[in-house]
């Protein structure tokens, strides 16, 4: 069995995700041979030199997880593309690229956050360029931890902001680029989280049948999806 999730936006201000995501870990995890983190994991990460005590807890559990044979898999999300080799090693987890060609079964997957897919949101995109740019990765982690912490809290301003006054279709992902990013990878089945849309998209793909599962966030319920023998089947459940 391997679940997925994402968008648990982890903070200290939301107490009840993160007891929720210890007992998820302490329970329904241990059964899965694989744990996936497509992203946006924590609210916020300004550092792997920056982590707090709260952070830490995070990583400890998951650990934990590590060592009693889950696989632990990480993805960077739009607010959490920070994160570094040095919390990767603490809990236990591998770092995964973004896009990341995964198999699942008898079947090739692809794993994305879901941001790229977002064309459309133009000053998005743009921004998104200029962050992961490895010239900019360097100046952002080389800069005092007082200024990371005023840019993270600028950035997370001016993103809910806008997102309010954005047209809905502009902050989901773009069809085209959907089905331009699952040709080009060879895949029939796309896993990704971001939009906070939880869903199971029927596609068609060169008159093959495909299909583009996206993951739910974790704020008035948790939810996560379940890979095993009978199939993909995502499904809510109480924090």
């Amino acid at each position: 069995m391997i679940l997925l999730i994402s968008d648990l936006h982890l903070e200290q201000e939301r107490p009840d995700i993160t007891r929720a995501f210890l007992h998820f870990l302490a329970s329904r995890a241990r059964q899965a041979d694989a744990l996936y983190i497509l992203g946006d994991f924590f609210e916020v990460w300004i550092g792997d030199d920056a982590i707090s005590p709260f952070q830490r807890e995070i990583a400890q559990a998951l650990r934990e997880l590590s060592e009693a044979g889950t696989r632990v898999y990480l993805m960077h999300g739009n607010r959490d593309f920070l994160i570094g080799k040095r919390f990767c090693r603490e809990a236990g987890a591998t770092l995964l690229p973004d896009p990341c060609l995964v198999e699942m079964g008898s079947e090739r997957v692809l794993l994305m956050h879901g941001d790229s897919l977002c064309t459309l949101d133009v000053g998005y995109m743009k921004l998104r360029r200029w962050l992961r740019n490895p010239i900019s990765l360097f100046i952002l982690r080389n800069l005092p931890l007082s200024t990371r912490h005023k840019l993270a809290r600028k950035l997370r301003s001016e993103s809910r902001a806008q997102t309010r006054m954005k047209a809905s279709e502009i902050v989901d992902v773009t069809p085209d680029e959907v089905l331009r990013v699952m040709t080009e990878k060879g895949v029939r089945t796309l896993i990704h989280g971001h939009t906070h849309r939880p869903a199971t998209h029927i596609l068609q793909i060169n008159g093959q049948a495909a299909r583009r599962i996206v993951l739910g966030d974790w704020d008035k319920q948790g939810w996560a999806l379940q890979v095993d023998q009978q199939g993909f089947h995502q499904a809510p459940f109480a924090l």
